[in-house]
């Protein structure tokens, strides 16, 4: 019998009246707030994703009200005498490096660090030096709206920890995670198959050609979909483990893979090359989890694996023939342009100008090494380190992303403040040990997550507020669930149920 518990120890169980059998909180109904909460991140995950990603600049301010409704039930969820008393509200302490970078922040919006210079209705922003050694930002009004709609989202996915009590609620958001994912899929495929040269079928002009479903940017839409088939892989290996199935094909877990199929198509159908490769390892993986468990399974039983295993290689030679069905054209478009680029990087005798960003974005960093030049600064400050002029008309390029969230992060935040990020993201990983990981669902959370960080080394999918939602989304509940799946495994009711049935994970 499968089970999902915010378990402390036995005081957390009751008595169900005439049988005397006690009953896990896993088994209750979710609580109002518990609904209240999902309501409110599911509806901001549907919009922000569906409203282009967040990336138009009438939508954020709607995007950051909305998810300020969090900060109204995390002081709702602290109000619970009860949950104080089961310890339920220690993960208040990762509000600590959240309040610290925005101090680190508001101290920076009272030491403006550039002048605002306008020549008739063009505004233009010069050096000004600001109080040096101190925190600075270039546009006070620009890095207070971004801070707000940071902390919304933050606190917005925060509050899945602090509300919810059991792991079925966490696989609710996740699979709405999916869903919702699988929904853009299917438009974004029919909007792509049909030659549309618009978001939402020619409605809206796209001011970058390589868009996708809703997504103003292919990378932005490939680094959501690495993170909704994260979600989806685990949900599905949870699935597959439960043995009360008849068998494989009557479970959810095999629509799970006809989904992971469907995401996956649409990543090179995008035209995104780095997040093709990015999925590939992410699926890779999962298939080489997949094949050590069988095959320690079939020696356990002691019999062959030869036959699943190439029944499954029949399978992914099958699923790759769908993918170059349906992105052939695609796939072939962006091998052309990377063999051209190939062959203008060897006439230059360099990689590219990619190079030169970079290097022009790590000289703006020095020059601000310990707070950086403030939040959402990046755009007003690095024309005035920017080297790179466009071959037609001699003019400077504009950037207004650095394509390497870690850079950029580095030359607006500084090394203080990127520290100060740091902590936001490990903190919550303090106590976690091997053994919360019994569980594939957080694991799969959490390296889908890490993939992600560590693109942000080339790319930018940061940059996109449906990205940054979905990613700390999955991060907390991957945290979240690793922590309940522990107290659910040393309960005293837990180990009585497991001694009582076959089944796998608990439920």
């Amino acid at each position: 019998m499968n089970r999902d518990s915010h378990s402390f120890g036995p005081e957390d169980y009751k008595y169900t009246p005439g049988v005397g059998a006690r009953v896990p909180p896993g088994d209750r109904p979710l609580r109002p707030l518990e609904w209240i909460v999902l309501g409110h991140v599911g509806i901001l995950l549907i919009g922000t994703t569906w409203a282009f990603g967040g990336m138009a600049d009438w939508v954020r301010p709607l995007i950051a009200g909305w998810a300020s409704l969090g900060g109204l039930l995390l002081l709702a969820a602290v109000q619970n005498r009860e949950a104080w008393r089961e310890g339920a509200m220690r993960p208040l302490w990762w509000l600590v490096p959240l309040v610290v970078f925005n101090g680190l922040v508001l101290a920076a919006c009272l030491n403006p660090n550039l002048r605002e210079l306008r020549f008739g209705d063009e505004i233009r922003y010069g050096l000004a030096g600001g109080k040096a050694g101190w925190p600075s930002t270039a546009v006070p009004g620009a890095a207070l709206r971004a801070l707000w709609l940071f902390d919304a989202l933050w606190i917005s996915c925060f509050n899945l920890v602090l509300v919810l009590r059991q792991r079925r609620a966490l696989r609710l958001i996740l699979f709405l995670v999916t869903a919702n994912a699988l929904a853009l899929a299917v438009f974004g495929t029919v909007q792509k198959l049909s030659g549309a040269k618009g978001l939402f079928f020619d409605a809206v002009p796209s001011p970058q050609e390589y868009f996708f479903a809703s997504f103003v940017y292919h990378n932005h839409w490939g680094s959501f979909i690495a993170l909704a088939t994260a979600a989806c892989l685990g949900l599905t290996w949870h699935y597959a483990r439960r043995k009360e199935a008849r068998d494989f094909f009557h479970t959810p877990a095999f629509g799970g893979l006809v989904v992971v199929l469907i995401l996956a198509v649409t990543v090179p159908l995008s035209t995104s090359r780095s997040c093709t490769a990015l999925l590939l390892v992410l699926l890779c993986g999962a298939f080489g989890h997949w094949t050590v468990r069988l095959v320690r399974q079939r020696r356990h039983q002691r019999e062959s694996a030869v036959l699943p295993l190439a029944g499954a290689g029949i399978a992914i030679v099958l699923a790759l023939g769908c993918v170059w069905y349906v992105a052939r054209d695609s796939i072939e478009q962006r091998t052309r342009r990377t063999v051209q680029q190939v062959g203008e990087m060897r006439a230059r005798g360099s990689i590219g100008s990619r190079v030169a960003l970079y290097g022009d974005t790590l000289r703006m960093a020095k020059d601000q090494p310990w707070f950086g030049w403030g939040m959402a600064s990046y755009p007003h400050v690095f024309q005035h380190y920017n080297t790179q002029v466009s071959r037609q008309d001699r003019l400077l390029l504009f950037y207004h992303d650095a394509h390497s969230d870690w850079l950029q992060g580095l030359a607006e935040h500084g090394v203080v403040g990127l520290v100060v990020l740091g902590a936001l993201g490990l903190l919550p990983l303090w106590r976690l040990r091997p053994r919360h990981f019994g569980s594939p669902v957080p694991a799969y959370l959490l390296v889908g997550c890490g993939l992600l960080l560590l693109y942000a080394w080339i790319e930018f999918p940061f940059g996109n507020v449906a990205v940054v939602l979905t990613w700390w989304l999955c991060y907390f509940c991957a945290i979240h669930y690793a922590q309940l799946y522990d107290r659910e495994a040393r309960s005293p009711t837990s180990r009585e149920t497991s001694r009582s049935t076959p089944s796998g994970e608990a439920a």
